[in-house]
């Protein structure tokens, strides 16, 4: 069932406005209300079918947005994801969602997001590139480093990022436009053109750290600053692509032991925990979570993805795509703590 993400934004927009409405000054209450309804929509979309040759000659054409939602605190920030679940209402409501991220941290940016609905998995290497370069084209006149910044997400990388510059080098030229660093208007990029250091797996590591705080304020125990090696903190996670794999390698190094992962096909467990790195391995080589072996020297369990929500964990990840706990899942959760680091 797709689910209406924009609308959701919009209800957690009213509830908040709700909570605060009654701390506003008389004198502000319409400029708060005027407030409230700009940040119900994003402020442009960019909504348009884009074509491109295949590799036998045939075009395809496939939905393709950007949305960008609020750049009240600085220019739209946001990925670009291909993934067959894109829409219209995704892209509104994850900008949106990126506007509230960069103001509660105080980063100057706004919120914005874009994708294509399709499964780039079925192109080769150069359909999906001659895709990337019809969507940069299309988006051409809407971004720029003081305008919109995107980058990699949902099955985007490095490689896509330094095709997009690419692409958008040659709109400037084009345009006779010299002011403006085609580099500067993507991060995510190889460092050979100015990409930063550990951005692949900075997602993952940034949800360790905050887990081992997470683990001081509840009195949990994990090796590291406070070494109990009898009884390590469990994690489970759900979710195996860039972000999931990079949490569970740097929780497995912090020594968590982590018990379970899965990806979109399968998903795994050992009660004694798992080498993320060597989990990783087995599946390149063998396309398949399953058969991989767990700390325990024999071969994994293969679970669903309910029984691995379900586990008696201290700590659970959601770094998967979609909706994380539903009405129907909710009642057989156990874990202790919750963490959401998926792409919606």
């Amino acid at each position: 069932m797709q689910h209406d993400q924009h609308a959701m934004a919009q209800k957690q927009l009213q509830g908040a406005a709700q909570i605060l409405r009654p701390h506003i000054s008389k004198n502000d209450v319409d400029r708060f209300d005027t407030a409230v309804s700009q940040l119900e929509s994003p402020q442009n979309l960019i909504a348009k079918q884009i074509s491109f040759k295949k590799d036998d000659g045939s075009t395809m054409t496939v939905p393709a947005f950007r949305s960008q939602h609020s750049n009240a605190r600085g220019p739209f920030k946001g990925g670009i994801r291909y993934h067959t679940e894109v829409t219209e209402s995704e892209v509104k409501a994850l900008s949106t969602w990126m506007t509230w991220k960069c103001a509660v941290v105080d980063i100057p940016y706004g919120g914005g997001k874009g994708g294509i609905q399709i499964d780039s998995r079925t192109l080769s290497k150069a359909e999906l590139e001659r895709m990337t370069r019809a969507y940069v084209r299309t988006i051409a006149p809407n971004i720029g480093p003081w305008q919109d910044i995107p980058a990699p997400d949902v099955n985007t990388n490095g490689e896509i990022m330094a095709w997009a510059v690419d692409e958008y080098t040659k709109h400037l030229q084009a345009g006779g436009i010299m002011q403006v660093n085609p580099q500067a208007t993507f991060t995510g990029k190889p460092m050979v053109l100015g990409g930063s250091a550990g951005r692949d797996e900075a997602t993952g590591l940034g949800g360790v750290l905050v887990m081992d705080q997470l683990r001081v304020l509840m009195g949990l125990r994990a090796e590291g600053e406070v070494t109990t090696p009898e009884n390590p903190i469990s994690v489970a996670i759900q979710g195996f692509g860039n972000v999931g794999y990079w949490f569970a390698v740097h929780a497995h190094r912090l020594g968590y032991r982590v018990v379970a992962v899965s990806d979109s096909r399968t998903a795994i467990y050992d009660a004694a925990g798992l080498n993320p790195e060597k989990v990783a391995q087995h599946k390149e080589e063998t396309g398949s979570l399953a058969g991989a072996e767990g700390l325990s020297g024999k071969e994994v369990s293969k679970i669903t993805n309910d029984e691995l929500l379900a586990l008696e964990v201290d700590i659970l990840i959601h770094a998967a795509f979609g909706v994380f706990i539903t009405d129907e899942s909710a009642g057989a959760v156990t874990a202790q703590a919750l963490s959401a680091l998926g792409q919606w």
